[in-house]
């Protein structure tokens, strides 16, 4: 299957540095071009604007490094590599994205960072398997 564009969710969990590594390597026989998405989650509960900015700041600098590292991966395949930070909920992000972008693949780790929650609530990848306007590949590990 020939695959053009290709997003990935990367939170830098194991799963998500898994899912970075298949989608190069889905891109390198197709010169596809990848763009890494990373989602900085908007909190469910009330808190201070000060302690939402300050959380905020953090996870961009913790991204700008990942995305960083993502880039030297990427640099060493000779793949066409993109990152990106938005806010939001990250399985309705990577959906709207996808389809925006108008993206051929999406990769997705089958868990991330989202913890026990994730159980009982279902994972990022359930929903975004139900609802992603292109073919999701959920990687394992």
């Amino acid at each position: 299957m020939l695959f053009r564009k290709i997003l990935v969710g990367f939170d830098g969990s194991k799963g998500s540095w898994e899912a970075l590594r298949r989608a190069l390597a889905l891109a390198a026989p197709f010169s596809a071009e990848v763009l890494a998405l990373s989602v900085i989650e908007i909190p469910h509960w009330t808190a201070a604007v000060a302690e939402v900015d300050e959380q905020r700041a953090l996870l961009e600098e913790r991204y700008r490094q990942l995305h960083d590292e993502a880039r030297q991966v990427a640099a060493q395949e000779g793949i066409s590599f993109h990152t990106l930070v938005k806010v939001g909920h990250s399985a309705q992000t990577l959906v709207s994205t996808a389809r925006a972008g108008e993206f051929d693949l999406l990769v997705i780790g089958h868990s991330g960072h989202s913890g026990v929650w994730g159980t009982f609530l279902g994972t990022t990848a359930d929903k975004v398997v139900r609802h992603a306007p292109c073919t999701v590949m959920v990687v394992r590990w």
